[in-house]
């Protein structure tokens, strides 16, 4: 009986003891781990393999446990499996296209996590072999091309783009990474652009295909003697030219970006995604604007796909302004555009960089190109936008009803305006108002140009300016400290130098210059607050002394009203015995001695330096296009790729 006992125990330490049997396809990896070719004692190893459901948990953990000796002892197994997958993209069984599409992720992020440090050189030759790597891309791109295009599971066609971000992504610094020089060369591009302008399939894929079309645009960029003679100049050159086939129903790539913006925003709104999340779509909103100046025409067209009311609404002589068109009004009863949708939710985003992103395209076509600026200023062309305004102690809630309908300039104007008074803060964003500035003073020069009597409420942004100046007055030690606020100064007085000097040739009405010479005398004491400091800091041996001095001399006009009028203005209050004079006496005053005043002409007002992303903004999107690249590795790295969802639909088919 002790026998029979202590022979149980035995069986049960023994059963205790056993290991768990591994699946069929991690005993195929571990044969693949080894120095022997497998298929050597298994002829049909590889077409086997991929009949097995992958696990690329396991793949993945495999390649990562390795140190890069014991990799390179097996390359030539890998150069195998590498190969095995692209031939397998070409078989009928789809099963055999999923599994492959799978291995191929697996094996490029385990792969690229081995070689950090090192070039795309050694990625290639680990991966590929650089004997047979440029076949071997030939083939996958074809593949890859053929399933995008073909009418088959939208399923399979997210698998594929999710490849193609593996490779985009394998380094943080896409330019370095030479596997892309293979994408280049085999164009994929006709097949990302068919998928953005179709319908069902921008739904399913859109994300993935912008993202990885802002990636590529980015590849190289810079560089003179990159791709640019090659594909990539064949894609500038399609973005470029690329029209809407079936422009009616909003189905071509300008507008599937467009509407991608727009849900993004909508999402953004409900879900809260954070910004890193949508900075890929944004650079793409970015590159269609920085590459097809239509691009603004497309922004204000209708895209029913987002539940978006886009038609504009153009005022009738003799009756009240109505929307044109039959698409229906959205559910707050007021019509709008993907353009509108923009600007209203940039200051839905307090933060730096999608600020930054949105007053970048700002700068660019829109207010420095003739034709867009056309299009902005059309007073055939009117909208009513409803600009979200941060709750402020300071000011009162706007009313949102009886919106008027203005050119859509005038709603730029309001967003300028917006964020000059919302942002005046500790973390001062100098750049950024920087920037703000120049899209006011682009306006300005175009007006000026053009004769453009724009009836917009210049009183706003007069004060809006004038409170930036008392800011930067208030906060002059801390700010100096880390800012030149003399240059953001000097580009204030210079748009209030364009209202005196050019006023009169894009203000609306005679009044509206009077308002203004109302408003400088209005607020002199900060205008002579400024003056003080400045001549101060430039009559001082100190490092501002120069950037001082400019603004010193750019005062001359704006010293010389106050100077003319104020003692005027004293002289008819006494004369009338009248302690506070209102603002029409004060304006009488100032119509009735303008023949008296002197000014200077000052020359360069309407002259700006023309957007150069090179020389500009390079550093920038260099640094967001490494953050979009790392992000998307990240995201693709616990991304399950939907497995159980891809075999469950290919399950039926023999």
């Amino acid at each position: 009986m002790a026998q029979v006992e202590k022979r149980g125990g035995l069986l049960r330490k023994s059963s205790a003891s056993k290991k768990p049997l591994k699946e069929k396809v991690v005993l195929m990896y571990d044969e693949i781990f080894m120095t022997e070719d497998p298929s050597k004692c298994s002829p049909r190893f590889w077409e086997e393999l991929f009949l097995m459901k992958v696990n690329l948990e396991y793949l993945e953990g495999k390649l990562e446990s390795l140190d890069g000796e014991e990799l390179m002892k097996i390359k030539d197994n890998i150069n195998c499996l590498f190969q095995h997958c692209i031939q397998a993209l070409g078989e009928e069984h789809p099963i055999r296209v999923v599994n492959a599409l799978q291995t191929l992720c697996a094996l490029i992020r385990g792969v690229h996590q081995k070689n950090k440090s090192t070039s795309g050189f050694d990625i290639i030759n680990m991966l590929i072999g650089f004997d047979k790597a440029e076949l071997c891309m030939k083939n996958l791109m074809e593949s890859l091309d053929s399933l995008l295009c073909a009418e088959g599971s939208e399923s399979l066609k997210s698998l594929c783009l999710k490849l193609l971000l593996c490779l985009v992504t394998v380094t943080d610094n896409i330019s370095q990474n030479t596997i892309l020089e293979y994408v280049m060369i085999n164009s994929i591009f006709e097949a990302i652009l068919q998928i953005l302008s179709h319908p069902p399939s921008r739904r399913e894929h859109g994300y993935d295909a912008v993202v990885l079309l802002a990636l590529l645009v980015n590849y190289r960029k810079y560089e003179v003697s990159g791709p640019l003679n090659g594909e990539l100049l064949s894609f500038y050159n399609l973005l470029k030219q690329y029209k809407d086939k079936e422009e009616e129903h909003q189905s071509g790539f300008f507008s599937a970006l467009t509407n991608m913006v727009g849900s993004m925003f909508i999402a953004d709104a409900h879900e809260k995604i954070s910004v890193q999340t949508n900075e890929a779509i944004l650079l793409a909103l970015y590159e269609a604007v920085h590459l097809n100046r239509n691009f603004i025409t497309v922004l204000a067209q209708s895209h029913p796909e987002m539940g978006l009311v886009t038609t504009p609404v153009s005022p009738a002589p003799t009756t009240p302004a109505t929307p044109l068109g039959t698409t229906p009004p959205s559910s707050d009863g007021e019509p709008t555009t993907s353009f509108v949708f923009l600007i209203n939710m940039t200051f839905q985003e307090h933060r730096p960089l999608f600020l930054k992103y949105t007053l970048i395209p700002f700068s660019l076509y829109f207010y420095q190109d003739q034709y867009a600026n056309a299009f902005l200023h059309d007073d055939n062309m009117n909208f009513r936008v409803n600009l979200h305004r941060m709750p402020m102690r300071h000011r009162k809630k706007a009313a949102d009803k009886n919106l008027p309908c203005r050119p859509l300039v005038c709603a730029v104007l309001d967003l300028m305006v917006e964020f000059i008074v919302t942002h005046m803060m500790k973390e001062f964003p100098m750049d950024l108002y920087v920037r703000c500035i120049q899209v006011v003073h682009k306006l300005l020069c175009y007006q000026k140009k053009c004769r453009v009597r724009l009836h917009y409420t210049w009183r706003e942004l007069w004060s809006a300016l004038i409170n930036l100046l008392k800011f930067l007055m208030s906060n002059e030690t801390v700010l100096l400290a880390k800012h030149n606020i003399f240059t953001l100064a000097l580009m204030i007085v210079n748009l209030f130098n364009m209202f005196i000097t050019y006023g009169d040739t894009f203000l609306p009405t005679p009044s509206s210059y009077d308002e203004l010479y109302y408003e400088i005398i209005r607020m002199h004491q900060s205008f002579d607050n400024l003056y003080s400091m400045v001549l101060r800091l430039s009559t001082n041996a100190g490092q501002w002394k120069e950037a001082a001095s400019k603004v010193t001399h750019a005062l001359v006009n704006i010293r010389a009203i106050i100077n003319h009028f104020n003692p005027k203005i004293e002289s008819y209050a006494a004369v009338n015995h009248i302690s506070q004079l209102s603002e029409e006496q004060v304006l009488e005053v100032v119509r009735a001695n303008y023949d008296t005043l002197t000014l200077k002409l000052q020359d360069g007002l309407d002259q700006y330096e023309r957007y150069s992303e090179q020389h500009k903004e390079a550093a920038f999107f260099k640094e967001l296009v490494r953050s979009i690249s790392t992000n998307v590795r990240r995201n693709l790295a616990f991304h399950t790729l939907s497995q159980e969802v891809l075999l469950k639909e290919f399950s039926t088919i023999s």
